[in-house]
């Protein structure tokens, strides 16, 4: 089972999914409900006792509808006051066997959201206040295939050429990055990858005009131990850890800020958010194993990865579900398929599209954005951050 705070647009939206006309909201709100809750892959044997435990303190239920009455799993929507949410809670950890698990979650949701988002990130000595400026991360690809500037930056003069460039323009951090990523690519030796993002880094570190830290793109522990050796401040992993075994061990010895991306090989999901959310889960888990604290930790719920168009729409739709898991939000959606698909246009006439990307996620809470035009984002950003960190 997984629970999400939903908010009131957010709620219309899984209504309409579970079949319920939008006026279905009226009816399940009144003037005291400040919190909605989906309880996601409830057991069927779990669904009647659940709703008595819930309404005989005063929480609303809205009933299953349009789901087949014998399937295995449902979902569940609940809303009502926070004090009644709470004390729904206290009674489900005291209850049957099978209700403590759900008392446990509503608890746990509702500690994440009064503790709020961690706001502040330490990396390479500075301390970045997510909480009042959005942090801007600059795309350097040395690489001769990525789908949007593969082959621009990959020998060392142009590349740092573009890093200096891109501070120049108000970017806070670069992310260095040696292997395309894009739908279809051939996984690089990490050798290869080696002989790409060394050299640059090596260079960065040296050139006396540059005082950004920079990020490593990388999934190979390996590859991340060595930019680390060398001065590099972060690790951004694009599978959230699940690629290299090592890679956390990696991240925790070095005590570095790592950024968890989801992405997985399919995109065959029964529950979008869910699932989602869930996987990020499971990184996470990993990370806090391997003893990486969670001030180091960054999400990015991954546009463009394991997602189709309509899916990573719905992701974006649903940012704000992620600030749940209680961590600083990472958003990349520069250049990318998402954009290209719903405006018809090529990688290189998508700049609009970003920039609407890049804002509406800000809005959303998200604390960084990765971009590859920095001197037009940056002005995206600032504006933003004028309406909506205050």
């Amino acid at each position: 089972m997984q629970i999400l705070s939903l908010n009131p647009s957010l709620l219309v939206y899984e209504l309409q999914k579970m079949g319920c006309a939008p006026t279905s909201a009226a009816d399940f709100t009144s003037s005291e409900v400040r919190l909605f809750l989906k309880i996601s892959s409830v057991p069927r044997e779990l669904l009647a006792p659940l709703e008595t435990a819930l309404t005989a303190v005063g929480v609303a239920v809205l009933p299953v509808l349009k789901e087949v009455a014998e399937a295995e799993h449902h979902t569940m929507i609940i809303a009502g006051s926070e004090e009644k949410i709470s004390l729904a809670a206290i009674e489900l950890s005291a209850a049957v066997s099978g209700l403590i698990p759900v008392g446990k979650l509503i608890k746990e949701r509702l500690a994440v959201l009064n503790k709020g988002k961690r706001t502040k990130l330490a990396l390479g000595g500075r301390i970045f206040d997510l909480g009042k400026k959005t942090c801007l991360m600059g795309i350097l690809n040395v690489t001769p295939d990525s789908f949007s500037d593969g082959g621009q930056f990959n020998c060392l003069e142009k590349a740092i050429e573009h890093a200096l460039q891109m501070a120049e323009e108000g970017a806070d951090i670069i992310d260095i990055g040696g292997e395309s990523t894009r739908p279809g690519y051939r996984q690089l030796p990490a050798e290869e990858e080696l002989k790409r993002v060394m050299p640059i880094i090596k260079a960065l570190k040296k050139e006396q005009s540059f005082k950004l830290p920079l990020s490593i793109d990388t999934y190979k522990a390996i590859v991340a131990e060595a930019a680390l050796d060398a001065g590099v401040e972060m690790i951004n992993d694009v599978w959230g850890l699940k690629a290299d075994s090592a890679m956390a061990a990696v991240a925790s010895r070095y005590r570095v800020p790592i950024c968890l991306m989801h992405n997985r090989s399919d995109t065959d999901y029964h529950d979008l958010i869910t699932e989602v959310i869930a996987e990020l889960e499971e990184s996470v888990a990993i990370a806090l194993e391997a003893g990486i604290s969670k001030e180091k930790i960054i999400i990015d719920p991954g546009i463009g990865f394991g997602k189709t168009l309509q899916q990573n729409l719905e992701v974006m739709l649903h940012l704000k579900d992620f600030h749940n898991l209680g961590f600083p939000l990472l958003l990349g959606t520069s250049r990318k398929s998402m954009i290209g698909k719903t405006l018809d246009l090529p990688a290189e006439e998508r700049l609009e599209g970003t920039a609407a990307t890049v804002a509406y996620g800000i809005s959303a809470g998200a604390a960084l954005v990765r971009v590859h035009d920095v001197k037009v984002m940056k002005r995206v950003v600032d504006m933003t951050d004028a309406m909506t960190r205050r």
